[in-house]
Parts: C-alpha cells; sequence; structure tokens
C-alpha cells in the first residue's frame, strides 16, 4: 500500500516533462506528464514548471526533487557536466548538481560523454539505464533504448564502456510531418505497426545490406502508382529507420540485448530485432527511469528514508 511522498522524480526531456512522487517503497502516490519540455521549460522558466506540476500534485514545499535530462544541459536549468566513460552508473549519481536559489532540494543528475573518433553524449538515458540493469541484475552485455535519439550502451562489469546514438526518432518525425513523405504518411504518424507487413519488408530490406536513402522515396511512388495506404506508408517508412539503425548497431555492439523500451515502441523495436535474429529481453522504459531515478534519489537523500538502498 502506498504511503506518504518522499521524493519527486522527474525526468525532464527537450520535449516532454515526466514527475513521479513516490513512498519510500518508491511506489507511485502521484504523476504528472506535460509538453513542458526543455523548450516549453525555457520560455516559461524551469522553476515554474517544476513547481506548478508539483502543486498539482499536492507535493509538500520541502519534498525534495531530483531530475534527469535535458534540464541539466547547457540550454536547461542548471548545467551538470558529463561524466566521460568508462563510467560507474551509481557513481555519477552521488554527483548530481544542486539548483541554487531554490528553497526547494533540486538536484539534476550528469549525463555521460564519450570523447574521441566516435564522440558522443546522452543525458537522462543514464539513469534509465541504470534502472534497468537493477531490474535485470544486469553487469554485462548490450542495452537498447529508442527514441528520439535512440542509445545503444555497452556494459562490462557494471560499467558503461561506450555507445552509439542514432537519430531515428528525430528522423522519422521530420520525413512524416516535413518532407514530401507527410502526403504519404498524412495523418498516420503515429500509426506505425509492427504487425504490418510494409514494417518487416523494410527492415528486413535495411537488414540485407540496401542504402536508406535510396529506399525512401519509394514510398512516395508507391502511394501515387499502388495506392500504398498512410498506415503502410508509416509502417514503411518506420521499418526503413528502425531497421537501419538495427543494421548499423549489430555490426558495432556484439551480444544479447536487453530492450528498454514500452508500448508500440517496444513492438515495433522487438519484431526489429527478432527479423535481424538478435537475442534480447524487454524492460519497462518507465519503470526502468523511475527505478533510476528512486535510486538516485535514496543515494543523494538516504535520511528521508532513514536507510541507504
Amino acid at each position: 500500500m502506498s504511503g506518504e511522498p518522499i521524493y519527486g522524480l522527474s525526468d525532464w526531456g527537450t520535449s516532454r516533462f515526466r514527475l513521479w512522487l513516490v513512498d519510500a517503497a518508491g511506489n507511485v502516490v502521484g504523476e504528472k506528464r506535460s509538453n513542458d519540455g526543455l523548450d516549453a521549460s525555457r520560455a516559461r522558466g524551469f522553476q515554474a514548471t517544476l513547481e506548478e506540476h508539483l502543486a498539482a500534485l499536492g507535493a509538500p514545499a520541502n519534498l525534495p526533487v531530483i531530475i534527469c535530462g535535458m534540464a541539466g544541459s547547457r540550454q536547461g536549468w542548471v548545467e551538470a557536466n558529463y561524466v566521460a566513460v568508462p563510467a560507474d552508473l551509481k557513481a555519477i549519481l552521488s554527483g548530481a548538481v544542486r539548483v541554487e536559489g531554490t528553497e526547494r532540494d533540486v538536484r539534476i543528475i550528469p549525463g555521460l560523454s564519450q570523447a574521441g573518433r566516435l564522440a558522443n553524449v546522452m543525458r537522462g538515458e543514464e539513469t534509465q539505464l541504470l534502472g534497468a540493469m537493477l531490474a535485470r541484475n544486469l553487469a554485462d552485455g548490450v542495452v537498447a533504448m529508442p527514441g528520439t535519439h535512440s542509445k545503444w550502451v555497452e556494459l562490462e562489469n557494471g560499467r558503461a564502456t561506450r555507445f552509439s546514438t542514432y537519430l531515428t526518432g528525430e528522423l522519422y518525425a521530420l520525413l512524416a510531418s516535413q518532407s514530401i513523405l507527410r502526403h504519404s504518411v498524412r495523418d498516420a504518424g503515429t500509426s506505425a505497426s509492427a504487425d504490418h507487413p510494409q514494417f518487416a519488408e523494410a527492415v528486413a530490406l535495411m537488414l540485407s545490406g540496401e542504402r536508406m536513402l535510396g529506399e525512401l522515396f519509394a514510398i512516395r511512388a508507391a502511394m501515387l502508382l499502388e495506392g500504398l495506404s498512410p498506415e503502410g506508408a508509416a509502417s514503411r517508412l518506420s521499418g526503413l529507420l528502425i531497421g537501419a539503425e538495427i543494421a548499423g548497431a549489430k555490426s558495432r555492439h556484439r551480444g544479447r540485448v536487453t530492450l528498454v523500451a514500452s508500448g508500440a515502441m517496444a513492438a515495433l523495436y522487438g519484431k526489429a530485432l527478432a527479423l535481424a535474429r538478435i537475442e534480447f529481453t524487454g524492460v519497462d522504459a518507465d519503470e526502468a527511469v523511475r527505478k533510476g531515478l528512486f535510486v538516485a534519489a535514496s543515494t543523494v537523500w538516504p535520511s528521508q528514508q532513514g536507510h541507504r538502498l
């Protein structure tokens, strides 16, 4: 049975904002989701945005809040510098940055960075990654986290050693809404289906070694010449992009995959991984980020519970 909230946990992304109030056992006692991501919050103020959502949930004035994601970016509320890989995920939690000038104790978790020819950064996914590791007692292997900017991370002995980023979600949104393909996808932009034959066909094409740029316009042509439906167009576009991502990740990251995803995204990536003959297990993305944030809060404020997890 849920008790009184002792922490606020927030995943503050580029376009979306999520907030959970949790009790001493990590049970959710209040939840808010909105479009108050980075850009919207910069315009109206990060503190004002957070406090409005906390007030809507009836959060106490002294409730501490820990945040992951773009609120800690250079364009965000307070910059929380990156920690270079290889990195111990639990260790970076203690480096959460305090937001100055607020009565409430608010901390922001650092992201991860990777220098060199394969330079890369992540914010928010490091917390989701830790939650997935805890959910599956995972110390070694590959973790795939689909999203606007999909991340593939290699783990060795509980440490993140290297990672890759694929702009799959962002490219889908841009192509479906702003390119010539918008006339084919139309209002079916969120209707890509893992069960649609066009999805599997497109994934298989990318896994066979074909190049995505040479296949995109065929979606438009198929609509004009063969009556391809908007749902079919959306599914084919999704299959080309996800298939290209998995083909690239498969050549770079070896081993069993832990897929951290929810809802339609879990279905799409699960089907694509199966077509690629990559063994995987699933972890719910929301559960993973909450678990990671809860461990972070318990590390920063152990006295709130009277013991450290």
